[in-house]
């Protein structure tokens, strides 16, 4: 597959030969008309107040349009009223709206993936995942495509999945690591507490915040569905005291 940096310069430039595509009551464009028509219109919506307090909340890792994840939701429903693409378009609509620097661009990108994927994932999607993790990485997104798009992949996929998750346990890139470890998050009871706490082991020793914090979302979230096998976990195993922290934040005491 196409990284993203390799679609910038030669795949993205040729989304401008395709030409828009109507017919009566088909909205259907192709990829780089939908990507600057989408554009263009969400930039109507600038607000600057919102736009610096959202920047400053991320640290300022990207500039935003300070568009609220409510109104961003709706605009986007608006927007895909009277615009559409081909399925078959997804990722490369994906690359293109992750090519934007406003943030907003990214989670619209994410919402389109989730639609479009509702019914499924394709057995090549976890490379776009992938790329997406590694590819203007924070917590917002890397948060959302591990547990609500890797996370169910690897349900549809397991031996992939599983074999794609060991070596982004393994990576030297923390963002894959978290994504690696938090990934079941949604899973509750068919959760693999084999695995989850392997991924534990092999990240427990690190420094960095992202990946202890990680680790202790990760079994606050196991907690809800086996408080006793997470007590008896984190009471045997030699944790970042965060991480420790973060896992037993709304355990009872003595529960389990």
């Amino acid at each position: 597959m196409m990284g993203l940096s390799t679609f910038f310069m030669i795949g993205y430039p040729l989304l401008f030969l395709g030409l828009r595509q109507y017919t009566e009551g088909d909205w259907t464009v192709n990829p780089f008309d939908f990507i600057a028509e989408l554009k263009n219109f969400f930039r109507d919506y600038v607000n600057p107040s919102n736009a610096l307090a959202m920047q400053k909340y991320m640290r300022y890792q990207f500039p935003f349009l300070g568009i609220k994840t409510p109104e961003r939701k709706q605009l986007l429903r608006q927007f895909l009223s009277t615009h559409s693409f081909q399925p078959e378009q997804l990722t490369d609509v994906v690359k293109g709206l992750w090519l934007l620097p406003e943030r907003e661009f990214h989670y619209v990108a994410m919402d389109l993936l989730l639609m479009y994927r509702k019914k499924g994932w394709l057995k090549e999607d976890i490379q776009l995942i992938e790329e997406l993790i590694v590819t203007k990485s924070w917590w917002d997104t890397v948060d959302v495509l591990a547990p609500r798009m890797a996370g169910p992949y690897v349900r549809q996929y397991p031996e992939k999945g599983r074999q794609v998750l060991d070596q982004w346990i393994e990576s030297d890139n923390k963002w894959l690591k978290r994504s690696a470890i938090i990934h079941q998050l949604r899973f509750k009871e068919e959760t693999d507490e084999q695995l989850l706490y392997r991924y534990i082991l092999q990240s427990k020793d690190t420094k960095e915040f992202f990946i202890q914090k990680a680790i202790g979302w990760a079994l606050r979230e196991y907690a809800k569905t086996n408080p006793e096998s997470v007590r008896r976990f984190v009471s045997e195993t030699e944790l970042p005291a965060l991480s420790r922290r973060e896992a037993l934040k709304h355990m009872k005491k003595g529960e389990g």
